[in-house]
This record gives C-alpha cells, sequence and structure tokens, in this order.
C-alpha cells in the first residue's frame, strides 16, 4: 500500500475504522505504534510517521501500544499483481509458513516464484523482509497470548512460531524493552481453564448469519456443524488434531475462537486458516462501493450491507465439495461429503456430540479403490475425479493454496479429468480468495439473472470486476421462483 500521510492523519483524527489495519501510525515522542482507531489522545501531525504494517513500525523501532494493541488489527486486502503477491506471501507468514523446515525457499518454490524476487517484493509493498515479517507476526502473536491466556511462557513461545525459548526471550526483549514473564506480571495474572480463547478482528459490517447459513447448509456431518449462532468443526493439523468454536464477540468487531490447551502448537497456521474461511481481510466499504453504483445489483448490496465469500478452511476439502457439488443439488452434495468423511475420515474425540471425524487427507482419498468411493453413491466419473484431484495434490502437481497467479492456477486444475472451468472458479473463489473468481455457468447464477445464458452472464460481469466474487454471492442470496 501506498502512504499518503496527509489522507492516514485524517483517518487518525477520524478515527475510521475502514483503515484499521491498513497502516499504523508511529508517534516520535514516545517510539509507540498504534492503529488509525486508538483511544489515546490525537497526537500533532508532526510527531507521526505511518507504516503500511506492524513489520514495518517495528523495524523502525517502535513498540506496540498496550491501549489499541495492533496484534488485533484486521489484514489488507489489495488485488493489484505485486500486492497480491506481498499479501499472499504476507498471509502465509503469518500462517507460519516459515516455521516450517525450508523456510523461505520452500514458501517461494511453493508460490512459484523465485526467492530473490519474494524478498524484493515484501520490501517494496511492506518495507521489511520475510524474517523481519515473520519474527513480527510471531511476536505479536505471542504478545496476544500473554496478554488474554494463562498459557505457561514456554507454551507461548512455541505456539508463536519460535524454535527456541532462547530466541523468543531475546527477541521479545529487544523489541518491547520487557521479558515475556516481566509482560505478563504487568498485565495481572491470567486464569488457565484447559482452553484457549483469542479474537479475530475485522472490518464492519459482517453478515455472521449469511454466512452461518451458508456454511450449515454444506456442513460435512461429523467434521463442521453449526448450532445456534456458533461454528464448530474438527481441525488436523499435522501433529495437531482437535476442534474450534468460533462465534461472535459481544459489542466488538470481532470473532471469537475457543480451542483447548493442547492445540497451542497450531495456532498460526489455525488462526490464518479461520480469517480465510470467514473472509475476514475483506474491503466491504471498497466492494460496496463499486457493486452499489451497478443497476443489477445495487439495490441488494445496499440491502445485505457486509455479505461475506465464504472460504475454506482446508483447501483439499473445498476442491472436493466442488467436484461433489457438479449437476447435483447443495443437500445431495452435503450428504455426499459427510459419507465421504465416515468412510475416509480419521475419528477423533471432541466434546462436541456432532463433531467426530477429521476432514479426509489426499493421500488417503487418493488411495481408495474405486469401488469405494462408488459405494458412497458417487457416479464412476465423478469418483474417478475426485482420485485425480487427490493424486494431483500429493504429486504437487496442483496447489490448493493461493498463488500469484490465478489464472496459471485455472490452467493447472482444469488439466485434471473431470474439473471444468465451474469447478475450477468455485475453488478459486473459496479455496484461494480470489475476489474476481466467477463460475459464469452455474445455474443459479444464471436464474438469478432472468436465466440468461452463460456467455451473457460473463458480458455482464464484466462492470463488477474485481469483486465478481463478491457478486456471485449476492447472485445467489436473490430470490428466485418466488423463493
Amino acid at each position: 500500500m501506498e502512504i499518503e500521510p496527509d489522507l492516514c492523519y485524517r483517518a487518525l483524527t477520524a478515527r475510521d475504522p475502514r483503515f484499521d489495519g491498513l497502516f499504523f501510525v508511529g508517534v516520535t515522542s514516545t517510539h509507540i505504534y498504534c492503529r488509525p482507531i486508538c483511544p489515546a489522545r490525537t497526537p500533532g501531525r508532526d510527531r507521526c510517521r505511518f507504516f503500511p504494517g506492524a513489520a514495518a513500525a517495528e523495524r523502525a523501532g517502535y513498540r506496540p501500544c498496550l491501549r489499541c494493541r495492533p496484534e488485533l488489527a484486521p489484514g489488507d486486502a489489495p488485488v493489484d499483481a505485486v500486492g497480491r503477491t506481498a499479501r499472499l506471501a504476507a498471509k502465509r507468514i503469518g500462517a507460519g509458513a516459515m516455521d516450517d523446515e525450508g523456510g523461505l525457499e520452500a514458501l517461494a518454490g511453493e508460490m512459484g516464484i523465485g526467492s530473490r524476487h519474494l524478498r524484493r517484493v515484501l520490501r517494496q509493498e511492506l518495507g521489511v523482509s520475510p524474517v523481519e515479517l515473520a519474527q513480527t507476526h510471531r511476536l505479536l502473536l505471542a504478545k496476544q497470548l500473554l496478554t488474554d491466556t494463562g498459557l505457561p511462557i514456554i507454551d507461548v513461545a512455541f505456539a508463536s512460531g519460535f524454535a527456541s525459548v532462547r530466541r523468543f526471550n531475546a527477541l521479545f526483549r529487544a523489541r518491547y524493552r520487557l521479558t515475556p514473564r516481566d509482560f505478563r506480571r504487568s498485565g495481572g495474572a491470567k486464569s488457565c481453564d484447559g482452553r484457549i480463547r483469542l479474537t479475530l478482528a475485522y472490518r464492519p459490517p459482517l453478515d455472521w448469519a449469511a454466512l452461518l447459513r451458508f456454511l450449515s447448509g454444506r456442513a460435512a456431518a461429523g467434521v463442521e456443524a453449526v448450532v445456534g449462532a456458533s461454528y464448530y468443526r474438527t481441525v488436523d493439523l499435522g501433529e495437531v488434531r482437535s476442534w474450534i468454536k468460533v462465534e461472535p464477540a459481544a459489542g466488538r468487531h470481532a470473532l471469537v475462537v475457543d480451542l483447548p490447551m493442547g492445540s497451542a502448537r497450531g495456532l498460526p497456521a489455525l488462526l490464518g486458516r479461520l480469517r480465510n474461511l470467514f473472509d475476514l481481510d475483506a474491503r466491504p466499504d471498497a466492494i460496496a462501493e463499486h457493486l452499489g453504483r451497478d443497476d443489477d445489483l445495487g439495490e441488494e448490496v445496499r440491502s445485505n450491507p457486509g455479505l461475506r465469500v465464504p472460504g475454506a478452511f482446508d483447501g483439499f476439502e473445498l476442491a472436493v465439495r466442488a467436484v461433489l457439488g457438479q449437476q447435483v443439488s447443495v443437500r445431495g452434495a452435503t450428504t455426499l461429503a459427510g459419507r465421504l468423511a465416515a468412510a475416509f475420515g480419521e475419528p477423533v474425540e471432541t466434546p462436541v456430540p456432532q463433531l467426530s471425524r477429521l476432514s479426509p487427507s489426499p493421500a488417503r482419498v487418493a488411495d481408495a479403490r474405486l469401488d469405494e468411493l462408488t459405494g458412497l453413491g458417487l457416479v464412476a466419473a465423478r469418483a474417478e475425479c475426485v482420485r485425480a484431484l487427490a493424486r494431483a495434490v500429493c504429486d504437487r502437481a496442483v496447489s490448493l493454496d493461493a498463488g500469484p497467479d490465478p489464472a496459471a492456477g485455472l490452467e493447472r486444475l482444469t488439466a485434471i479429468p473431470g474439473v471444468g472451468p465451474w469447478t475450477a472458479h468455485y475453488i478459486a473463489m473459496r479455496g484461494w480468495r480470489w475476489p474476481d473468481a466467477f463460475p459464469h455457468t452455474d445455474l443459479g447464477l444464471r436464474k438469478a439473472l432472468g436465466g440468461r445464458p452463460a456467455g451473457e452472464v460473463l458480458a455482464m460481469a464484466e462492470a463488477w470486476r474485481p469483486w465478481r466474487a463478491y457478486a456471485a454471492m449476492h447472485l445467489w442470496n436473490r430470490p428466485t421462483d418466488g423463493r
């Protein structure tokens, strides 16, 4: 993001929540950096320095504010080419991509770019190196855990992505001028009741009810469940096999995430996946401003503020769901997904009666016999497609993580027998979080537009770029046939 100091200062004086997370302000007299919504007294313009991200502020020697807590700010969502690469890399680094073996080289390889280019893009867009960005994400997550939970400090270190407690202590003290123990003591004692409770912020508005309706209708039995205003699901993150609960935070623009204490090691990846699932990094103001001008969509956009594109907690799970949904009803595909989970998902113990299975892994599905899949009710062609997709994922022929070039990813997906443009765009829309994905051949979209041919629908959608995925959600919500 290009920083315009005068615009940033106007947003700061107005405490405009639309800019929360888009920039941070460092105060030269205190060497503390804040969110633009910080309740502290607004500093004079001459004492403000503006940064595109928390990592850039910390690199310049500023410490995070204890009142507005920069670690709770929502993320950015640019859509331009260079910005997209930087955003995707930043999101994956924030989700712990550099905490694993291979580090930067492995991340760059998975994204299909060179490590030198990745360094250059991050410096250009965010003003920091990948290592500095990873360190800031780890420290801010550690700060949140020290503030909000009673998790032992050694567990805080590893849950935040640090490889050693010594490195955690040294970096925390160097950046924040306090040891983790002193920082926690200054905030008061925290109870340790066997669970972790964290918050995920978003820019308002957010139509939580619409999100739950969409996810509830597609929840695979045993893996996901919607109960009241809460979302539950099982979690499989390597060594972490557990469950989570997500619900709105009372009186705040945030969601509350509850999970067992034993799931702490998977937190960076878990929180990143939840932000994807609930589309928490969206810019509802920018989306509504663009789509609201359209004659076909304007009234619905204004009547349904905060409508998000439900994402995916697991890319393979979503891709299989897209294949199962080919030429069948939503209810029929949901039934098949539940049977698949019961047959190939590993059992897991949870205190939630509706949760009993992990989502099937690509390796397990790739090894499935054709008769095992057809025995669940899949037609032979669909069963072959599911197996081919699983094998492509296992062989790394396709990636179900978002990449910098969606068009190339779509081409690789449609090379799999049985995966057509509709399936590929549906995966891109929800799994890759590509805001311009648009499954224009979808029967529901065509019905919502008066039964227009697919080509005409595609031509109409040109005016909705780069937010065609959000336009699709509004169209899917449009009543048809009197319903």
